[in-house]
């Protein structure tokens, strides 16, 4: 009826072993969230020039509609 708990005993070489592997997963993270911000100004970047494009050939477009004296 009585349950055994398990206690683990933790070393100081894998403690550390540990803990370092921590920091690195910490740090991949960071840098998987700095790219991605990356990722959405670039996105972003590319909407803007994309509209700034066409409406730049539709105003253009619509200047050569109005000067031709046809």
């Amino acid at each position: 009826m009585s349950e055994k708990k398990v206690i683990k005993v933790v070393k100081r070489e894998e403690r550390n072993s540990q803990q370092q592997k921590a920091a690195a997963k910490v740090k991949s993270a960071g840098e998987t969230a700095q790219q991605a911000a990356r990722d959405m100004v670039n996105t972003v970047t590319n909407w803007v020039s994309e509209f700034q494009q066409k409406r730049r050939s539709e105003t253009q477009a619509l200047a050569k509609l109005i000067n031709d004296p046809a």
